[in-house]
């Protein structure tokens, strides 16, 4: 055996597999149920996108300042992703608004604000159905800061579902970046969710990401049933 090399039968689990055991000893001392989705080596967790944008370094100080960072107001639970305590108001056509939407950090490349269809139609918006990055070709907006203004030539969308995995979930799963799953979600307002996007890269965990329209078409609760499938 070479000097750093690890046989295969004393490698590590995949971390998903360790968090979900560190999960089930902290249930179990609580003497509290184990979630049902966050049972299995490969546990899924489904969360609910609400309205946001992400924004460039340049966006953020014409908005807030130069200078200005954005500060850390809750982790997300993707590594490194966060809720920044900014937020901007958002003006649509016809002089509409949405206050109060949550910038999502660290700066990024390109300006991009995600809507579900509900907040496209009060604002006055036709939005379409993208991934996230692919901005070409869709509508602007105006945003507002404490600062100042921010004209966005483009970059309003509903972002597509999607599933981010790690490549040993898209391995159990058999899926390839790009592929499509189903999201089977149970209880009383079941529905079954085709056309979800699995993205894959080795920072990832097994995350599902819905946004508010088909969130409340579901009822989803922290303890609702959730199947992830390939399609």
């Amino acid at each position: 055996m070479e000097i750093g090399s690890m046989p295969a039968s004393l490698q590590l689990p995949h971390r998903a597999v360790i968090e979900h055991l560190v999960r089930q000893t902290l249930y179990q001392q609580l003497r509290q149920p184990l979630p049902v989705r966050a049972r299995g080596a490969h546990p899924l967790v489904v969360n609910v996108s609400a309205r946001h944008c992400h924004l460039t370094q340049e966006a953020v100080e014409a908005l807030f300042g130069k200078g200005h960072q954005l500060s850390v107001f809750k982790a997300l639970y993707q590594e490194g992703q966060f809720a920044a305590k900014e937020t901007v108001t958002l003006i649509g056509p016809r002089s509409r608004v949405i206050s109060n939407l949550r910038i999502l950090g660290p700066c990024r490349t390109l300006n991009q604000v995600e809507l579900a269809y509900t907040d496209a139609i009060a604002l006055g918006f036709e939005i379409p159905l993208r991934m996230s990055g692919n901005i070409k070709e869709t509508p602007g907006c105006m945003l507002m800061g404490p600062a100042g203004f921010f004209e966005m030539k483009q970059g309003v969308i509903r972002a597509m579902r999607h599933v981010h995995m790690h490549p040993d979930d898209a391995a159990f799963y058999r899926v390839k970046p790009g592929e499509a799953m189903t999201l089977r979600i149970g209880g009383d307002c079941a529905i079954a969710l085709d056309k979800l996007v699995a993205r894959v890269d080795p920072s990832f965990k097994l995350e599902v990401h819905i946004d508010t329209d088909e969130g409340n078409a579901c009822n989803l609760q922290p303890d609702t049933p959730c199947e992830l499938l390939k399609a």
